[in-house]
C-alpha cells in the first residue's frame, strides 16, 4: 500500500535543501520506490512531503540513505519532525 511521509527541518533552508537532495536523490530523479517528492519552504523551516510505494521502502530510504547520509556539508542538520502513513486517499487535477 502507498505510503506517505512528511519531513519538517525546523530552521532549515532552501539552500540546505538542495545540498541534502543533491546527496540522497539520484542525479536521473527520485530515489526507487518514491512516486512523488514536493518541498516548500514553510514558516521556520523546510517541509517535505513524499510519497512511495510501501512504507518499507520508505523506512529503508531514511534509515539507509538519508540518516545514514547525515551530516552533509551544506545540508541539514540534526532529525526532522516527522509524521507518516499510509494513503487512504489520492486525487489529482
Amino acid at each position: 500500500m502507498a505510503y506517505m511521509i512528511h519531513h519538517f527541518w525546523p530552521g532549515a533552508t532552501r539552500s540546505q535543501y538542495e545540498a541534502t537532495v543533491a546527496v540522497v536523490h539520484p542525479p536521473e530523479g527520485l530515489p526507487a520506490g518514491q512516486t512523488h517528492h514536493v518541498a516548500a519552504q514553510a514558516d521556520g523551516g523546510i517541509l517535505i512531503t513524499a510519497v512511495w510505494e510501501s512504507q518499507e521502502q520508505s523506512e529503508l530510504f531514511v534509515r539507509d540513505v538519508l540518516m545514514a547520509s547525515m551530516p552533509i556539508e551544506g545540508g541539514f542538520e540534526g532529525r526532522p519532525d516527522e509524521q507518516a502513513g499510509e494513503i487512504i486517499s489520492s486525487h489529482s487535477s
